[in-house]
């Protein structure tokens, strides 16, 4: 791709105002020209800059306008950094990019579930699986999300340092077990636990092995290889046990083992496999580090912690939120929406052309790989005044009604979108105020804490904190 220097940037309908081709779709001409972007060195193009700064990285590439072009060693990637964009290519044109993940990086993670699946495999999953994520389900989980949440705050002494975001990495896996496979982790927890600690330092910015296939023995490599082996003889013997008597239960797996497609066959077992591993991981990470994100900006800002005691003492006197009482807790809803325009846990979207399109002006060739940050479209100024302070306020006042549809995604968006997002969001609103009634937390490490940028967007050491009894 070209890498001409910096210009001054369009906005995303400009190409079209120029005569240039709006869809590169039957009977349509697709420019010529495809992206501008940054220099790169031989080999190992953008990979040093992305690796050293990826915010840095990505502001530098925001200055050759939304539609960008690097390289990391063996791919060419684009970014895609306007919201209208962005909707073009996880809705409107959403059949001509298909998925990209962790296997095309040279890992291996779960292929066959539902996070990486295509076409009519996909189609057949999600359908089963969305039975489980109806608002009715979901709701009939709040008891646990709040019961689990007491315990955890009665197990901590007064004055008692904790590392908040591993504790709440226990919490959300538990959650999540019992809930949705109707199972409690013992000694289990700690291998899913290490697994998701395994594929984060496996896809970190930080670490070479991201760049290098599988199998190339670093040290990386060797940890994740082990660790992928034990954790699916963990899942395989479960779904061995639970096979066959499926209708003795009424959870996500059991839908899995009994989903038929329209010639009556089942799930493959690699395909249940993989299923369960895309929920221990993506289901407790991304939910433990929403909730590490928005203790730790509540623990910085005393008038968020105030206005949330105020909202509690009216509407909760104490008490854990029910379901019904959820939507009344406005304030909450505000920091948390905050937090995740903030910190997004999935803080990249990744796509690949599946033809040659039309983007932004320029020419997209078949097999390039895409991105779509939330991290940085979240922060950009065109859209967020004082982006890059915390201010759950600024979600008054009609803001969500002015912005771009995909100015705001923390979720996705398309038909693709996390079919969690109403359990992840219960679990928050009711896990934040389960917690804060409870305790004070005083916050011990930085307050601007360096940040990882793995498969998800993670505090890069521990978050720790002084537990202060209510």
């Amino acid at each position: 791709m070209s890498r001409p220097r910096p210009r001054v940037r369009e906005r995303a309908g400009d190409a079209e105002a120029e005569g240039r081709a709006p869809g590169g779709g039957e009977g349509s001409t697709l420019p010529a020209e495809t992206p501008p972007g940054p220099d790169g060195l031989p080999l190992l193009g953008n990979a040093l800059s992305l690796v050293r700064d990826p915010r840095a990285f990505y502001r530098e590439m925001s200055e050759y306008g939304d539609v960008v072009s690097y390289s990391i060693p063996r791919l060419e990637f684009c970014t895609v950094l306007h919201p209208d964009l962005v909707e073009r290519v996880l809705l409107t044109d959403h059949e001509r990019f298909g998925k990209y993940g962790f296997e095309d990086l040279g890992g291996e993670f779960a292929s066959e579930g539902l996070l990486l699946t295509e076409g009519e495999q996909w189609r057949r999953q999600r359908t089963a699986v969305q039975n489980a994520f109806t608002m009715d389900r979901v709701q009939g989980y709040g008891e646990a999300m709040a019961d689990y949440t007491r315990r955890m705050v009665e197990g901590w002494d007064d004055g008692e340092v904790v590392s908040i975001d591993d504790e709440l990495s226990r919490l959300t896996l538990q959650v999540l077990a019992h809930s949705l496979f109707d199972i409690d982790l013992g000694r289990e927890a700690d291998l899913v636990r290490e697994f998701a600690t395994t594929i984060n330092d496996r896809g970190s910015l930080d670490g070479v092995s991201t760049f290098l296939p599988v199998w190339v023995p670093t040290p990386e490599n060797r940890r994740y290889r082990r660790v992928l082996s034990e954790f699916r003889e963990f899942v395989g013997a479960l779904i061995d046990e639970r096979r066959g008597r499926a209708d003795e239960y009424d959870d996500i797996l059991s839908l899995l083992l009994t989903a038929e497609d329209d010639t009556g066959d089942t799930m493959s077992h690699v395909e249940l496999r993989d299923q369960m591993a895309t929920f221990l991981f993506a289901g407790h990470e991304t939910t433990s580090l929403a909730l590490t994100f928005t203790l730790l900006e509540v623990a910085k800002h005393e008038e968020v912690r105030a206005r949330l005691d105020e909202e509690y003492a009216s509407l909760l006197a104490g008490s854990a939120p029910d379901p019904a009482q959820v939507p009344q807790l406005e304030y909450t809803d505000r920091v948390i929406q905050e937090s995740l325009r903030r910190y997004p846990p999935a803080f990249i979207i990744f796509r690949e052309a599946r033809e040659d399109v039309e983007l932004g002006g320029y020419r997209i060739p078949e097999g390039t790989k895409l991105t779509l940050p939330q991290f940085h479209i979240h922060t950009d100024e065109r859209w967020y005044d004082d982006p890059m302070t915390f201010d759950p306020d600024r979600w008054t006042d009609g803001l969500e009604e002015e912005l771009p549809d995909y100015a705001y995604f923390p979720f996705g968006g398309g038909p693709r979108h996390c079919i969690g997002m109403r359990f992840a969001m219960l679990e928050l609103k009711t896990a934040l105020p389960t917690l804060l009634q409870r305790v004070d937390l005083d916050l011990l490490s930085d307050p601007e804490p360096e940040l990882d940028m793995a498969v998800t967007m993670r505090p890069a050491d521990p978050v720790r904190m002084r537990v202060r009894k209510r």
